[in-house]
């Protein structure tokens, strides 16, 4: 017998839980698109989509997904053979290299595994070492959405400093924006990227990029930019088109200003917030289950470093593959791969797996995920600690 049906939940990092509230404003007609509330509406989405990302400067959208956003800060950023340094701290701070590197730009990268953040005294020699100024941007993740690594942008942007180097900082928060505190401009990031499909409650096709004056000001001569990636006209644009380089994605518009009025509604502090209380509550049940069996245990050790919106832990091959197959198909409940920890090809592929709470999410989503993950630990004779959804619960009671 399967459990499964009913509204389904889920609860991989992206694309995230979509509302109603989104769903139901992109439910109409299609508009007019040369004139009147479309127009409207999207001149209010500018400085909604700043405030969001802390930042009074400008921002570019594309129909695009994350990939995209990188292509279109890679356009903007470099010119072919200039260097870049990478900052890996998981599968997509190398996805962003390898995006750069396609792109004809030199890569310097600089790994610091699967379960690490980025070491600030690192960068800082790596800057001091380029006595030349080779390097015209640090590119890094804010949240990486495989391993759930959190960097700490501005210490890095401090070590960017001391090293007295002219690099731009370049920051993916594709899995953080909207889930994880951040603020561009204080923290001193000069690019930010983004997408709509996590912490903005919108479906996969917007991709997002925020820039300084100073980006804006030393990638004028950028030689990778095409008519569809340059961010000029997107932001500057006199006609309505320039901001999209062709017809608007209509639709998506409607859901995305629903999703910024819920999250201005609720307050990013209090956005941050429920994120960061979600998060902890999935941090206890593993902790909880860990106890009963040391092969459960998250990727990252120190919570400071840990993301809001994604989880990633191991339960040892081949149990997490065996739990997320059963979550899903007997109980509604789809649970996120372990992404990048290993090849589908290898045993150990099947020992990792992803928890999202990022985006339109509530305890008692959380904690039903939790409570079908023990149910599947229990009906797949798993070991695992017990206690682990008392202790959940009263985590979330105590931050309520």
């Amino acid at each position: 017998m399967s459990l499964a049906h009913g509204r389904p939940y889920l609860a991989i990092p992206g694309p995230s839980a979509m509302p109603d509230r989104v769903l139901n404003a992109m439910h109409r007609a299609a508009p007019n698109i040369y004139e009147g509330a479309l127009h409207e509406l999207v001149a209010g989405l500018w400085p909604d989509l700043k405030r969001v990302a802390g930042t009074a400067h400008h921002v570019a959208l594309y129909i695009a997904n994350g990939h995209g956003a990188w292509e279109a800060a890679n356009a903007n950023l470099f010119s072919r053979g200039d260097r870049a340094l990478v900052l890996a701290t998981g599968r997509f701070g190398h996805g962003w290299a390898e995006s750069a590197r396609a792109m004809g730009v030199e890569v310097e990268l600089i790994d610091f595994g699967r379960s690490s953040p980025a070491d600030p005294a690192r960068l800082e020699e790596a800057l001091r070492a380029d006595r030349a100024h080779r390097i015209k941007a640090v590119l890094v993740t804010h949240v990486d959405t495989a391993s759930s690594i959190r960097n700490d942008v501005p210490a890095l942007r401090r070590a960017m400093d001391a090293a007295g180097h002219p690099a731009l900082l370049a920051v993916d928060c594709i899995a953080s924006l909207a889930c994880d505190e951040y603020r561009m401009d204080e923290w001193g990031a000069d690019v930010t990227v983004s997408a709509s499909q996590k912490g903005l409650m919108t479906p996969p096709g917007l991709g997002f990029v925020w820039y300084s004056d100073r980006a804006h000001g030393r990638c004028r001569t950028s030689d990778l930019r095409t008519p569809y990636w340059d961010w000029t006209p997107r932001s500057f644009g006199t006609e309505f088109w320039q901001h999209f380089c062709g017809t608007a994605p209509t639709h998506h518009l409607y859901g995305l200003r629903a999703a910024l009025d819920m999250i201005l509604e609720e307050g990013l502090p209090a956005v941050w917030a429920r994120h960061e209380a979600l998060a902890r509550a999935v941090w206890t049940a593993f902790d909880r289950w860990g106890e009963g069996n040391p092969e459960i245990a998250l990727n990252v050790a120190d919570p400071a470093h840990r993301g809001r919106s994604v989880t990633a832990a191991r339960m040892g091959a081949p149990h997490a593959t065996r739990l997320r197959e059963w979550t899903e198909t007997r109980a509604g409940v789809t649970l996120g791969i372990g992404l990048g920890m290993a090849l589908p090809s290898e045993p150990a592929y099947h020992g990792f797996l992803r928890v999202a709470h990022m985006g339109h999410v509530n305890a008692h989503m959380t904690l039903g995920a939790l409570a079908v993950m023990e149910a599947g630990l229990a009906a797949l004779e798993i070991p695992h600690g017990t206690g682990a959804l008392a202790a959940a619960a009263a985590s979330l009671g105590a931050s309520a």
